[in-house]
């Protein structure tokens, strides 16, 4: 019986470890691999009276005459009164490593004073980069999920009617500049800077690598980046591919976020306060002004004046003295649980405990 307790006590605890090891893929980015945001400037079309006022948004006019001039179209002695032509700006991502001839996801968003895109098609829109090259084209109807309705005495609008997609309505015409066969040294970036994670990513790699290849390939650089040299025999791929399935033990600086906006409280699992003892009570004061009129007697000189008459109500509750301790997470909830308190007063009392010196952790206000 003994043998089995202590078996099953060690199964716990490895199916504990497992739970809070993490893959190296999860925490970490390849330095260089990352998408590019791409933006262009164009035209929606096919809207039922809800595009711009081109009176008031004289930029539409331009770009729809200039659209119709390039088709063969003079309008320039003419004034445009539809309002069925929205100027949008065009947004993307594009991801890293996509060829030419891939479709993206484009997002289109009003730039005038039209009321809905509901029902309209983009135009054909070169979309850029930060180097002014066009990278995409993006065209096709467009997808919008928030609609408007205005009545001569009621408007209802539900969703931002303004602003649509185009499920892969971009089309790539040019590869981001990078080759990732070109590197032959890769640098892993933590999502979540840390001294001692780099140092277990580092250690991970090289256990794997001298048992594998018999070879150590991975530093830590500093808190945020570890430098890998990959194996010459290795494609880039299948090294990052294998490094990424490694397990390591994560680990973060002991830190409490509160929101004192939404009573939002996140405390860290390494948060450890000092003894000290605290009291917090909720001090209300109620006034409250009746004023009273005072009428003199019949066939008297008198005059009718207003009296004041003030009543104030001073009540004090839940001001207990409590010592605090926490050695760890569950000890320092429970304490705080013990005093009774609502979020802003748990808010109240961490910020005091900080600056008394007694919180061991970072204290973040958003």
């Amino acid at each position: 019986m003994i043998r089995r307790a202590l078996l099953a006590c060690a199964l716990c605890l490895i199916g504990l470890q497992a739970v809070a090891a993490t893959r190296i893929k999860d925490i970490v980015a390849v330095q260089g691999v990352r998408a590019n945001q791409l933006v262009g400037y164009g035209l929606v079309v096919g809207l039922n009276g809800t595009g711009d006022t081109l009176r008031n948004a004289p930029f539409t006019e331009q770009s729809l005459q200039s659209m119709l001039d390039r088709m063969g179209i003079n309008v320039r002695n003419s004034k445009g009164r539809t309002r069925n032509v929205a100027a949008v700006i065009v947004t993307a991502e594009l991801q890293a490593f996509t060829g030419r001839g891939a479709r993206i996801d484009v997002t289109v968003s009003s730039l005038g004073d039209a009321t809905s895109l509901q029902g309209g098609s983009l135009v054909l829109t070169p979309l850029t980069g930060a180097d002014n090259q066009i990278y995409a084209v993006a065209q096709g109807p467009l997808a919008v999920t928030g609609f408007a309705q205005t009545g001569k005495a009621e408007t209802v609008t539900q969703g931002v009617p303004t602003t649509g997609r185009i499920p892969n309505g971009g089309l790539v015409e040019r590869e981001a500049p990078g080759k990732l066969a070109d590197e032959t040294v890769l640098v892993f970036e933590l999502r979540n800077p840390d001294f001692n994670t780099a140092v277990n990513i580092a250690d991970a790699v090289n256990r794997y690598t001298q048992q594998r290849y018999g070879i150590k390939v991975a530093k830590e650089n500093d808190l945020r980046t570890v430098a890998m040299a990959r194996p010459f025999f290795l494609s880039p791929a299948r090294f990052i591919a294998e490094v990424g399935e490694l397990v390591v033990q994560a680990d973060a600086p002991a830190r409490v976020v509160i929101d004192e906006r939404t009573g939002t409280i996140v405390i860290g699992k390494d948060v450890q306060i000092s003894t000290v003892a605290v009291a917090h009570g909720n001090l209300t004061v109620r006034v409250t002004e009746m004023p009273k009129v005072s009428q003199p007697l019949p066939f008297s000189r008198g005059e009718t004046v207003v009296t004041p008459d003030t009543q104030i109500e001073v009540d004090q509750k839940g001001a207990n003295l409590a010592i605090i301790r926490g050695t760890n997470l569950q000890t320092l909830v429970a304490g705080l649980n013990r005093i009774g308190l609502k979020p802003p007063g748990i808010i109240a009392i961490l910020q005091a405990i900080k600056s008394a010196g007694a919180l061991q952790a970072d204290l973040v206000v958003q």
